[in-house]
């Protein structure tokens, strides 16, 4: 026989079939946004640190060409003849190990091959020698990024052609 509280609990219960299947679709829901999140940071991260990476290559091959420079013959036309891009001897030699170091430089566009400049300068009133490098690269997928460095080598130009360097 059906008793007022029976109706009572029968009623209620008819109303929360499902509720604990809902519940537990909501919390696979939230946990599955969560791994979502997780996974977008993760893939963030990896970009941010091949960039990172990139970035010190190229900082680490620029210095290796600068250093390169200091501790061999200082002479203005000495220094464009084997660091100014495109033809120097030091340069092509750079010039390979940037593009087995860097991605996107090997086979890829001129625009993207590395460059250094080596010129004469004059800060305040002194002739020096500068030499500028710059690495370029390319990821798959994003644009071309570069890492520029320079340096005065510090010779001071004497002659009249701007070549000879005393110390």
């Amino acid at each position: 026989m059906r008793t007022p509280q029976n109706m009572v609990y029968a009623g209620v219960a008819r109303w929360q079939r499902g509720v604990m299947l809902i519940e537990a679709m909501v919390g696979i829901l939230i946990f599955t946004i969560g791994i979502f999140a997780v996974m977008g940071l993760q893939a963030v991260s990896v970009k941010n640190s091949l960039e990172a990476k990139n970035r010190t290559d190229a900082a680490m091959l620029a210095n290796s060409l600068i250093s390169q420079a200091v501790v061999g013959n200082k002479d203005l036309a000495t220094l464009q003849a084997n660091y100014n891009s495109p033809g120097g001897a030091a340069y092509l030699q750079w010039l390979a190990d940037v593009q087995n170091a860097m991605p996107g430089v090997l086979g890829g566009s001129p625009a993207i091959q590395p460059t250094v400049v080596v010129a004469n300068t004059v800060n305040n009133g002194v002739n020096s020698t500068q030499m500028v490098a710059t690495v370029f690269w390319q990821v798959p997928g994003q644009g071309v990024h570069n890492f520029t460095t320079a340096a005065n080598i510090n010779c001071t130009v004497t002659d009249e052609n701007n070549a000879a360097c005393t110390w």
